[in-house]
């Protein structure tokens, strides 16, 4: 399904999927992943090298000395709803999204 749909009022609205967190200005910070109700996002660990560690599991993970920073990475997109609220939150505003009507078949 794509294109413009209707809220509960008659207002038009169009879903903007979350497609990509630029991990080069996302602080790690977690907001967007605590308003999402549908796990798109995680965590993710990153060394000095800039490598992906993987899912940061809690506070106490610092896969055996070599995290450097943690960064949010999109891991199921498929989930999300288009509901924009993790780009509402976003104090670097990092996140892509695209219209329903704009994503590849």
């Amino acid at each position: 399904m794509t294109g413009a749909f209707v809220t509960r009022d008659g207002a038009p609205w169009t879903p903007h999927y979350l497609t990509a967190i630029d991990g080069a200005t996302c602080i790690g910070c977690g907001r967007c992943f605590k308003v999402c109700s549908r796990e798109v996002m995680h965590l993710h660990g990153v060394d000095d090298a800039g490598e992906i560690l993987g899912i940061c599991a809690g506070e106490d993970d610092d896969f055996d000395g070599e995290l450097n920073r943690m960064v949010m990475i999109v891991d199921h997109a498929g989930r999300c709803i288009g509901c924009g609220a993790c780009g509402r939150v976003c104090p670097k505003n990092c996140q892509t999204h695209l219209a329903a009507d704009k994503l590849a078949a």
